[in-house]
């Protein structure tokens, strides 16, 4: 994805899964990598484990934070139930990134991490250096998660095949 156009990346889940969590590292990841962003939320019952979503657009430059419904280049979906719910918002010949993608296996011991494995997924798809990544996820989060989360992205970005 280069050139001017306006990436559009929707995060889904529930509360507590860490959407919210894992929309700042993409924003601050792609700020690192000098493009312009801009990020909404949309928290509706998530104190109660109700859904939660956060649009994530950035490009050389930005006008609106919200995706219009429909044109998600990136439906990333934390929690597998609502797929359904956050697929309207994708473009024909969007990706959809879910635990599914996932290896099980793996993803046992970085349960907490699966935001963002699922970034590492959607890492692997996109053209921001790996270490504004790095530099996103240990300025984020606190120094004793750093390992397990950087783990857990290393795995997502295995699982899409880019490492």
């Amino acid at each position: 994805m280069s050139g001017d156009r306006v990436v559009n990346v929707l995060i889904a889940g529930l509360g507590g899964q860490g959407v919210v969590k894992a929309s700042d590292i993409l924003a601050d990841a792609a700020f690192r990598a000098g493009l312009d962003v801009k990020k909404s939320e949309l928290h509706g019952m998530s104190q109660r484990g109700g859904s939660v979503s956060s649009d994530v657009r950035f490009g050389r430059e930005v006008f609106s934070p919200m995706i219009p419904r429909g044109e998600a280049d990136f439906v990333v979906v934390v929690a597998p139930d609502q797929v359904e719910v956050a697929r309207p918002m994708m473009k024909p010949g969007g990706l959809l990134i879910s635990p599914a993608d996932l290896d099980a296996a793996g993803v046992k011991p970085h349960q907490k991490s699966v935001n963002v494995a699922l970034l590492g997924a959607l890492a692997a798809h996109l053209e921001i250096p790996q270490d504004h990544w790095v530099a996103a996820i240990q300025g984020l989060l606190p120094e004793k998660h750093h390992r397990l989360n950087l783990e857990a992205f290393a795995l997502g970005r295995q699982a899409a095949g880019r490492e």
